[in-house]
């Protein structure tokens, strides 16, 4: 036996192979269950005990020349191949550059993260929507122009489908699911047949909010949206109310910022005023919490709504809404963060 070990020995140490196929053969010639190395492995059990120690070394050594053999051949075979491919896989890989997030989601995602340190959820809803959720249940009459087909979006022939025109139809919801109190904010895309300009998109995003609780006050709310400005504008800002109207609050304001640029001594953005609008507040109409079934003599609240598409643009000094939705790389690169 010893005879067939080592002229075994000799046969490995003179293997070669022009292929990795070639390799994967030889391994299951001499290594395999079936290969020459198992098979003596097999006979030496046969062997005299007194022969078992000097053939049992000599039979390892073979082993471990056979395996040592296979891997080299292997190896050589894979560097082979690699030279031909013109690959080396032993350099350093190539570093990708990385993306950056979209401007609105950036901003979206700060709104959220402030709004969230006042103990605000979120709750999102479907973006086409029926005319209870985006009109009725906010208290709009039925002639309110914004139930013309100049200013909503309608599917097809049916006037009860409509795409909604802001996230207030998330409130309705909101309100419908579940009872006082309630504290949410509603991010979403919403869509209005407007003219496309520097200034407009017939799509854009919102931000709306919603509290409601026993003795919710209008400095509740005025407290609340300071807070906001302050963080998202910085601890040097200052904000003005002014009256308004809207179908859903009573009373209802619109909120100012002072000039992030000039600092409120006047420019072109502000049109010389110092100020800019941001968004529109107010109390929660108590037709609107009866229309949701919530008492309107114990529950008082308040909502705000703003568009993401300006406090991006004030954030950022971007002068035309349209560069938010022509995915140009150029633009879009500009922007990093850590949201």
């Amino acid at each position: 036996m010893l005879d067939k070990i080592n002229k075994l020995v000799e046969e490995v140490k003179e293997l070669s192979a022009a292929s990795a196929e070639e390799v994967e053969q030889l391994r299951i010639k001499y290594l395999s269950k079936k290969g020459s190395v198992s098979q003596l492995f097999e006979e030496f059990k046969t062997i005299a005990n007194e022969q078992k120690r000097e053939v049992g070394k000599v039979l390892n050594v073979l082993k471990t020349q056979a395996q040592e053999k296979i891997n080299e051949l292997r190896e050589a075979q894979s560097s082979t191949d690699q030279s031909a491919s013109g690959m080396d896989l032993s350099a350093p890989g190539t570093v990708l550059p990385m993306g950056s997030r979209h401007p609105l989601s950036i901003v979206k995602n700060e709104i959220v993260d402030i709004f969230a340190r006042l103990g605000f959820n979120v709750a999102v809803g479907p973006e086409i929507e029926d005319d209870h959720h985006v009109f009725t249940a906010l208290n709009f009459p039925p002639e309110h122009p914004a139930r013309d087909m100049q200013d909503t979006f309608f599917i097809a022939t049916n006037p009860d489908v409509i795409l909604r025109t802001h996230t207030s139809s998330v409130q309705v919801r909101f309100m419908e699911k579940q009872q006082p109190p309630l504290r949410a904010i509603f991010p979403g895309r919403v869509f209005r047949n407007e003219a496309i300009s520097a200034r407009a998109h017939c799509i854009f995003h919102q931000v709306e909010g919603l509290y409601i609780d026993k003795n919710v006050s209008f400095a509740d709310l005025k407290q609340t949206l300071l807070y906001f400005a302050k963080e998202m504008f910085g601890e040097e800002t200052k904000i003005r109310l002014r009256p308004s109207y809207f179908p859903f609050t009573e009373p209802s304001a619109e909120m100012d910022i002072s000039c992030t640029l000039c600092g409120g001594k006047g420019c072109n953005v502000c049109k010389h005023t110092g100020w800019v609008e941001i968004l529109g507040c107010g109390m929660v109409d108590p037709n609107v919490l009866e229309s949701n079934n919530i008492n309107s003599e114990e529950y008082t609240g308040f909502a705000f709504g703003m568009g993401i598409e300006r406090i991006t643009m004030l954030k950022y000094q971007i002068k035309d809404i349209r560069l938010f939705f022509e995915n140009d790389v150029r633009f879009l690169k500009q922007f990093e963060s850590a949201y």
